[in-house]
């Protein structure tokens, strides 16, 4: 049984910064914009909640730093690509090694402290793991149920329509990216706070990549990217369980297989070129030319 929590925690733990990113961009792909800079957001996450922890002693600010810094990564994507028109693929990779280098010149003066224990609710549970599935219903709830979530989806779906009826289509898709990268950062806060308390650097390891496969993987439902990141905590907790059942593989091997496991999903659901395209939103990396 006690085999068993702490399998069943660590899933929980390991999934939890993947709920928050991948959340956050399914509503920013929702708007119709394609943002391939979770990486550099979640890092610059990890590194802002570090050091504000360290240095006032409070998560709250801790995890408010986190938002904070990486929307502001997320709003200047924005400008590039909703304003300047820049392309939304190379700017989204630009964003991701901007993140990287930034972190890493941040964070040198923090690296080999701890944040110490992050507080749990139950059983190991931290309230951060419980607020990402009600952040799940509530994202769900809005893009189905509010005025508000069919102005984003109606954005995402036919951004030259939207805008005839008088619809902000560029400040609409500036708020989703706000609301993508807060969450991208507060993914990476989990991550150095709750599931390595420490700064390391590059301590996203491709997780920002995975998050964005979730998305597609769960088809742009919230609901299913619960379903997918659980799926590659799982995964995750494998391949630090199998050695310590006795399992004869090499720990490259193992530390290759949440990566593994998201490229073969990805050519699973590639596969279906047509169900995939039903799915996403139509206008989903397209660029808004605004008529003068």
């Amino acid at each position: 049984m006690d085999l068993a929590l702490g399998v069943l925690v660590g899933l929980i733990i390991a999934a939890t910064p993947l709920i928050y990113a991948a959340l956050g961009e399914l509503v920013v792909e929702k708007a119709g914009v394609l943002n391939l800079g979770v990486e550099g957001m979640m890092v610059i996450g990890a590194v802002a909640a570090f050091a504000a922890k360290l240095t006032t002693g409070s998560y709250f600010v801790a995890l408010l730093a986190a938002m904070l810094a990486a929307a502001v990564m997320a709003l200047l994507f924005g400008v590039l690509t909703q304003v300047l028109l820049s392309n939304q693929v190379a700017t989204g990779l630009a964003l991701t090694l901007f993140g990287l280098g930034l972190s890493a010149l941040a964070g040198q003066g923090w690296s080999g402290q701890s944040s110490g224990k992050f507080p749990t609710l139950v059983a190991g549970i931290d309230s951060l793991a419980v607020l990402a599935v009600a952040l799940a219903a509530a994202v769900a709830w809005f893009l189905s149920s509010t005025k508000a979530g069919l102005v984003v989806r109606a954005v995402g779906e036919n951004h030259d329509a939207a805008h005839a009826i008088g619809t902000p289509v560029v400040l609409v898709r500036m708020a989703a990216l706000a609301f993508g990268g807060a969450m991208a950062g507060l993914g990476g806060a989990y991550l150095s706070l709750v599931q390595t308390p420490f700064w390391v650097e590059k301590m996203t390891a491709g997780r920002g990549w995975i998050a964005l496969a979730l998305v597609v993987f769960a088809a742009w439902r919230p609901s299913r990217v619960l379903l997918g990141a659980y799926l590659f905590g799982g995964i995750t907790i494998l391949q630090l369980h199998a050695q310590g059942l006795g399992l004869k593989v090499d720990a490259q091997i193992l530390s290759m297989l949440p990566y593994l496991a998201t490229i073969a999903v990805l050519v699973v659901i590639s596969r279906d070129k047509w169900k995939m395209r039903l799915n996403a939103p139509a206008s989903l990396g397209k660029i808004f030319y605004a008529p003068q």
